[in-house]
C-alpha cells in the first residue's frame, strides 16, 4: 500500500472531502504508475480519482465504530517518533 494513503476513518474533527479526493489522487497515481497523465490518458485518471472520491465518501459516511474518535495531533506526534526510530532522527526535528 501507498505509504501517502493516511486512514481516514474516525478522527476528530472527520474528514474533510479533500482529504479524500488527496487519497484518492494517491491511490490513482499508484495503481496507474502516473503522476501527471498523457494527454491520452487524462480523462480516464480524472474519472477515476473523481469514482474513488465518491465511493470513499460514501465508505467514510457508513462506517460506525464504537472507538473514541483519534486526535489528528496524537497521530502526527505517533509517526514522527515511528519515522525516528527507522530513519534515527530525533523526533523534533523536521
Amino acid at each position: 500500500m501507498c505509504r501517502n494513503i493516511k486512514t481516514l476513518f474516525n478522527f476528530e474533527p472527520a474528514v474533510t472531502d479533500d482529504e479524500i479526493e488527496a487519497a484518492a489522487l494517491q491511490y490513482v497515481r499508484k495503481i496507474s504508475g502516473f503522476v501527471q497523465p498523457s494527454k491520452a490518458n487524462e480523462e480516464a485518471f480524472h474519472r477515476a480519482v473523481l469514482e474513488i472520491t465518491e465511493v470513499s465518501r460514501r465508505l467514510m459516511d457508513s462506517l460506525v465504530t464504537n472507538s473514541e474518535p483519534r486526535n489528528r495531533e496524537v497521530e502526527i506526534e505517533r509517526a514522527r517518533e515511528r519515522n525516528a526510530k527507522r530513519f534515527g532522527v530525533k523526533a523534533t526535528e523536521e
